[in-house]
Formats: C-alpha cells, sequence, structure tokens
C-alpha cells in the first residue's frame, strides 16, 4: 500500500520540487540508521537488551510498527535511492540486530514495495520498457550477488559501508543542486 500511495505522490510532484527533496531524504534515512542503536536503547529503557530476532518474527507487529512500515513504503514507492538505509533502520528499531537478516527482510519488502510501485508507474503510462527490462535484469543480479557477498563480511563492516553510502549519496545529490 506505502509503495502505491509513495508512486502516486512521485507521479504528482515537479522535477524542481524532486531535485531538491531528495538529499534530505537520504541524508534523514543515514541519519535514523546510525542512530537506531541509541534509540532502540531508550525506547527499551535498557542498555543491555539484546533482540532475539526469531522471537521478533514470531509475534504479531503493533499499530506503530505496521504505520511504521506504510510511512516506509510510501517513502520507497516515491524515491527508492536511499530505500534499502531506511529499511535497515526501521528494522533496527524494531528491535532487530542481526544485519543478514535485516538485509534479507530488507531485500524481501524492498522486491515487495517496488513491484507494486513499479506496477502503478507502468498503468500510468510512462515506463520506458526496454530501458526498465535492463535495470530490472541488474536489479536481480546486483542484490543476488550483493546478499551473498554480504553473508561474508562481518556485520560491523557491512553496517559501516552502508552508512559511508548514505552520506556519500546525500552530499553528492546536494552538491548536484
Amino acid at each position: 500500500m506505502g509503495g502505491a500511495i509513495g508512486a502516486v505522490l512521485l507521479l504528482h510532484t515537479s522535477n524542481a520540487a524532486f531535485d531538491h527533496i531528495v538529499p534530505w531524504l537520504v541524508f534523514g534515512a543515514t541519519a535514523l540508521f546510525l542512530t537506531q542503536r541509541p534509540l532502540l536503547r531508550l525506547v527499551r529503557g535498557s542498555a543491555g537488551v539484546q533482540a532475539d530476532d526469531d522471537a521478533l518474527m514470531a509475534r504479531t507487529p503493533s499499530l506503530a510498527l505496521l504505520t511504521g512500515q506504510l510511512l516506509v513504503g510510501i517513502y520507497g514507492g516515491y524515491f527508492g535511492a536511499g530505500i534499502g538505509i531506511l529499511m535497515l533502520a526501521s528494522l533496527g528499531l524494531m528491535g532487530f540486530s542481526n544485519i543478514h537478516r535485516m538485509n534479507g527482510l530488507k531485500n524481501w519488502g524492498g522486491f515487495c514495495m517496488n513491484l507494486v510501485a513499479a506496477l502503478t508507474f507502468a498503468m500510468s503510462g510512462i515506463v520506458r520498457w526496454p530501458v526498465a527490462l535492463g535495470m530490472a535484469l541488474g536489479s536481480i543480479a546486483g542484490g543476488y550477488i550483493g546478499a551473498r557477498a554480504a553473508l561474508r563480511v562481518p556485520q560491523e563492516i557491512v553496517r559501516g559501508a552502508v552508512a559511508a553510502v548514505g552520506v556519500l549519496s546525500g552530499i553528492w545529490l546536494l552538491a548536484r543542486l
């Protein structure tokens, strides 16, 4: 649902407005990712509590978590870049701690929201199909290869790489204005 709402919002946003919004979306997602651990400790009230990812996946999500995921979906449908960072941050705020499990959930959630957004864009008639198919194949291959490679890298290095990509992307996008 969020992917569709975000896609419709994008279809009604001017190019100039979008260019000015984008860097701040990336910086916001990166800031949330960088602060997720302290925020989670604050929410839990104890610095020593470690999440049990399996228990988190077994429980029914609260209305607040579902609302948060809807907002993430809207962001993803509106602006795909940086969505991975935002999704990792939101999963961390939900209590997940294993970056490899978080990456898997991020990939699945990203696939779902991007599929819905892509269908929304396709129905609007703005899609250039040869370009879109090439991008889809590249994304599938990159996602598969990247996920397999990330499993071989320690979690803190993956977290550092995610933060660096977010900050550098935001700076680059801001410099382009």
